[in-house]
C-alpha cells in the first residue's frame, strides 16, 4: 500500500502518492489571525495526544489528523481572515492563470479557486514531465517530488507577481501548504466538489459557477462534468 508514496513532516504533513492527485492550499502571509492560531495549535496538540487506531498505518493516521485539522484551518480563513489581497481581481487573476499555465503540460488539472486569503488546487503531475523532473533533482542537495515542484513554482511565481503588482515586499505565501492526495475517483470528486463550492459555503456567490476566480466558472461555460481535466486556455 505505501508503494510510491513519500512522507514528510515539518511543521505540517506533506504526502506524495505517485499515480494520485494532490489537493493543495495555500494561505496568504498573515491570513491566520493570532487567535486562530492559536485554537490551531491547541487542536494540533489535542490530535496529536490521541492514540492511532489499530486499522490505521502510521501514515494514514497522520494523514486523518491533518484532515481534521485542515477543516479548522479552512473554516478561519474563510470567516476570520485579517489578510485579503486575493480580492484584488489583479492578484487573483494572476493566480488563476498560473493554474492554467501548465495544465495540460506539467499536471493534469482538474479544480482550483482563488478565495480572498487562500487558494485550493488539485492535480495530478504529468508522469512524461514527473520523470524528466526527479532525473534533474538527482544532483540537487534537496530534492523535491513532482508535486513539491509544481506547488513551488506556482507559489514562487505567483507571490512575486503579487508582490510587485501590489507594490509589496517581503513573503506573500504562508511558507508551507497544506495538502493531501485523493485516494480513489470517489475522493477526488469529493475534493472537487469541496474546492468549488467554497466560495459558495464561504458567501460569496449563490452558486459555484457565478464565482470569477474557479475552475467551476469553466466547467460551466466549456460543459466540462467534474472529474474532467480542465484545459489551458478557458
Amino acid at each position: 500500500m505505501n508503494e510510491g508514496r513519500v512522507f514528510r513532516r515539518r511543521n505540517l504533513p506533506h504526502i506524495d502518492f505517485e499515480g494520485k492527485a494532490s489537493f493543495i492550499t495555500a494561505c496568504l502571509d498573515g491570513s491566520l489571525p493570532a487567535a486562530g492560531l492559536k485554537r490551531i495549535r491547541a487542536h494540533r496538540d489535542e490530535l496529536d495526544q490521541r492514540k492511532k487506531p489499530l486499522d490505521l498505518s502510521d501514515a494514514d493516521w497522520e494523514m486523518k489528523k491533518h484532515k481534521l485539522l485542515f477543516r479548522l484551518v479552512d473554516s478561519i480563513l474563510d470567516g476570520e481572515s485579517p489578510v485579503t489581497h486575493l480580492r484584488d481581481d489583479r492578484l487573483a487573476k494572476i493566480v488563476a492563470d498560473a493554474f492554467l499555465h501548465f495544465a495540460e503540460e506539467r499536471y493534469t488539472l482538474f479544480a482550483f479557486v482563488v478565495m480572498p486569503s487562500h487558494h485550493h488546487w488539485v492535480f495530478l503531475p504529468d508522469p512524461t514531465w514527473a520523470e524528466q523532473f526527479l532525473a534533474q533533482q538527482q544532483d540537487k542537495e534537496k530534492e523535491r517530488t513532482p508535486r513539491e515542484g509544481i506547488s513551488h513554482s506556482i507559489q514562487s511565481f505567483t507571490g512575486t507577481q503579487c508582490n510587485r503588482a501590489r507594490g509589496g515586499e517581503g513573503a506573500f505565501w504562508q511558507a508551507e501548504t497544506f495538502d493531501h492526495y485523493a485516494r480513489d475517483q470517489e475522493e477526488l470528486l469529493r475534493i472537487i466538489h469541496y474546492i468549488e463550492q467554497n466560495p459558495v459555503v464561504a458567501g460569496l456567490v449563490d452558486r459555484a459557477e457565478d464565482f470569477q476566480w474557479s475552475s467551476a466558472r469553466i466547467r460551466s461555460k466549456l460543459g466540462i462534468q467534474a472529474g474532467e481535466p480542465v484545459p489551458k486556455v478557458a
